[in-house]
């Protein structure tokens, strides 16, 4: 085999012009002199070089898997959190644990913004650039990434800061409950800048293949706040009790920290990606936006469905609001797990694309929603055979458990089609494009909130009616997610 065979996938691999090579040497030809005279490569451009052979050449599932495992390892540590300070703040008593609750959605709506909804976006553009060679694109736009998450998240604070008190209230916040919210939310929401920059490098590094440093920053985090957390809380030695702002407060301060941390080491170069000052471009902004923003409306569409499916469910009393708000937390165990393939699903295809190999790309895409099928799907045969394995977790009440039972069992047989649905989604953004994963979104919202409520309210259906409009859109869901994988427009090379 020739070396001037080899060269163009070297240029390929580090973003770098191939030298020109005699067309008769070959890699036997090569003597000790001409090798001493290449200078070696730094460790972590090795290590960079190494992660996009692999995602370019490398067997398709060890290589989803491994970059896969980070991230859910994070995802985890962050539900461990959450968990976490809603069993701290559960000592402050219930008006503080209802505060909480009324910020909840808001938060999560933030966080998938920022991971999944723009951070896709930033991702994908990331990924695209670095299959495609060009180093310069990929480092601007870290810098894009990061002017975007400050003017986003400054949005999010001053929108909780200003429109927080008519927010929580018409949700149900009421007197002291209604106070704690507010105090919560803008302790929490005075963080929310650092919050979208430490999402957005992350996803960017995501994006180039890096999920090694953004899972250990996190997960160091996670293991610092969930003992920090209740000395403020609490109290501690020389540090008054701050009650709910001190969740709050240890919230802003861990981001703040991680932030810092992320910062300095985008700006080494020792990530493959560097942090530094360069002209703003248009067009790069609008790389990352023509993913971002129809996903994070997509995640906007998620969580009012959830919303309305919610408010459904209340027409039926209080039992059922509390059972489907147990049988539904089942959602929150399996999105760890499929964010962390869909994430590194996005990176691979999104890096194929850019390098030309649209076939390899789609085997990606494929191999991955089969897995993330598979997972999802077995979990929810389990919980639908055998419900009270989930449901006596939170409750022994008889009422609650019949009114589970028959949520769990109607819907979470359809879980493997969330599985598919949401990898493809994920795969299809990689590739730069988000019509189909939108369009899947709002048919959920469309047949279970929608249909579902007028199932409900007039035509006087019950739980069973409910849950089968939910699983209903979750398969639909998944079939015009997988309609992405069938179109021409998705699985072709976007010129430059």
């Amino acid at each position: 085999m020739s070396l001037q065979k080899s060269a163009p996938i070297d240029g390929v691999l580090t973003g770098n012009k191939p030298q020109p090579v005699a067309a008769n040497a070959t890699i036997g030809q090569i003597t000790a002199v001409e090798a001493s005279a290449v200078p070696a490569a730094p460790a972590h451009a090795t290590k960079a070089m190494q992660t996009r052979a692999a995602i370019l050449t490398g067997p398709v599932l060890p290589t989803v898997l491994r970059l896969a495992l980070p991230t859910m390892t994070v995802l985890l540590a962050q539900t461990a959190v959450n968990v976490a300070e809603a069993y701290y703040v559960g000592f402050l008593g219930t008006q503080a644990l209802a505060g909480v609750a009324l910020v909840f959605p808001v938060f999560m709506l933030m966080m998938m913004m920022s991971n999944g909804g723009l951070g896709s976006g930033v991702a994908s553009a990331v990924a695209r650039a670095t299959g495609a060679g060009h180093r310069h694109d990929a480092d601007a736009l870290v810098l894009h990434a990061l002017v975007l998450a400050m003017i986003v998240g400054a949005l999010f604070t001053i929108g909780a800061v200003w429109g927080g008190p008519a927010l929580y209230e018409t949700l149900g916040g009421r007197d002291e409950s209604l106070n704690a919210a507010l105090k919560y939310s803008n302790y929490l929401f005075a963080g929310a800048i650092p919050v979208w920059i430490v999402n957005f490098l992350a996803a960017a590094l995501r994006g180039s293949g890096n999920v090694r440093v953004p899972a250990m920053v996190t997960l160091v985090g996670a293991l610092v706040l969930i003992p920090f957390s209740p000395i403020l809380i609490f109290g501690f030695g020389p540090i008054p009790r701050l009650g709910i702002a001190g969740a709050g407060i240890a919230f802003a301060l861990y981001y703040g920290a991680a932030m810092l941390v992320l910062l300095r080491y985008m700006t080494t170069g020792r990530s493959g990606l560097v942090l530094k000052l360069a002209p703003l471009q248009g067009r790069l902004f609008k790389d990352i936006l023509k993913v971002g923003l129809p996903t994070a409306f997509s995640t906007v569409l998620t969580n009012l469905t959830v919303i309305l499916v919610t408010g459904a469910v209340g027409l039926f009393g209080t039992t059922a609001l509390a059972a489907y708000g147990i049988a539904s937390r089942l959602d929150y165990v399996m999105i760890p797990i499929l964010f962390g393939i869909c994430t590194a699903v996005l990176t691979m295809v999104g890096v194929n694309m850019g390098a030309g190999q649209v076939a390899r790309a789609k085997r990606i895409a494929w191999t991955s929603s089969y897995v993330g099928a598979g997972i999802a799907g077995s979990i929810g045969l389990i919980v639908a055979i055998f419900p009270m394995l989930w449901l006596h977790l939170f409750s022994h009440d008889p009422h609650v458990l019949a009114a589970g039972s028959t949520y769990l069992r109607i819907v979470a047989p359809a879980y493997g089609a969330l599985g598919l649905g949401f990898v493809i989604a994920f795969a299809a953004q990689g590739a730069g494009h988000v019509l189909w994963p939108f369009v899947g979104a709002t048919s959920r919202l469309v047949l279970a909130a929608g249909c579902g409520w007028i199932a409900v309210s007039y035509l006087g259906g019950g739980m069973a009616a409910l849950a089968a409009m939910v699983s209903t859109s979750l398969v639909a869901y998944a079939v015009i997610c997988a309609t992405a994988m069938f179109s021409e427009a998705v699985w072709r090379v976007q010129k430059a």
